[in-house]
């Protein structure tokens, strides 16, 4: 098995270069360049062949600029019952996510739609746990709700995917897209809430 390059002495000069590279790549991102390995490597003022022995293909470097986003919750450690609100307080601090990393997780769809490309992180599914919590306490309050398919059916309407389609296709602003899919969230909350009290 091949081993990284940087995992090979001086670990810790190489974990600092590695990440020079990939803040530099973020950088370039954010400023809508898609970057080559090359012009990494110029951002962050290291050779050419130093920046390949990290990441042999521009698919490589922009893979490891994707986003680390390691909260397990959305929620504030105060957060109501209230499933309405907790939704809502989710899919705002999510849409700050999204906002917030646009560029990579653009970079990041696009790339996770190649022919034969094989999926990056960005198919974690992080969004639906976040999402299923917020709706946790529908569990007791109207148990026949499939609160999983739920989430499933927000996360549809709210990621960065939608983002994509409403501001670029749909011409709205990032803050009126974002609007439209918190309302859509609410809307889709109601809909499988109110099917449940009716007995559907």
């Amino acid at each position: 098995m091949r081993v990284p390059y940087e995992a090979t002495g001086r670990r810790d000069q190489k974990a600092r270069t590695r990440e020079a590279l990939v803040d530099a790549t973020r950088r370039l991102l954010a400023d809508g360049v898609n970057p080559t390995v090359e012009q990494a490597a110029v951002e962050a003022r290291i050779s050419r062949t130093t920046a390949y022995r990290y990441f042999p293909s521009q698919r490589a470097l922009l893979l490891a600029a994707y986003p680390e986003i390691t909260r397990r919750s959305l929620l504030p450690e105060d957060a109501p019952d209230d499933v309405p609100t907790r939704l809502d307080l989710v899919l705002a601090a999510f849409a700050r996510v999204n906002l917030d990393w646009e560029p990579q997780l653009r970079t990041s769809l696009r790339l996770s739609l190649e022919p034969g490309a094989e999926q990056p992180v960005l198919r974690q599914g992080r969004a639906i746990t976040w999402i299923e919590e917020a709706l946790a306490p529908l569990r007791s309050s109207h148990p026949r709700v499939d609160v999983r398919r739920l989430a499933i059916a927000i996360r549809a309407t709210t990621g960065i995917e939608s983002l994509i389609w409403l501001t670029d296709i749909a011409g709205l602003s990032r803050a009126d897209a974002v609007a439209l899919m918190r309302d859509s969230a609410q809307a889709l909350l109601a809909s499988y809430t109110g099917q449940e009290r009716n007995g559907r």
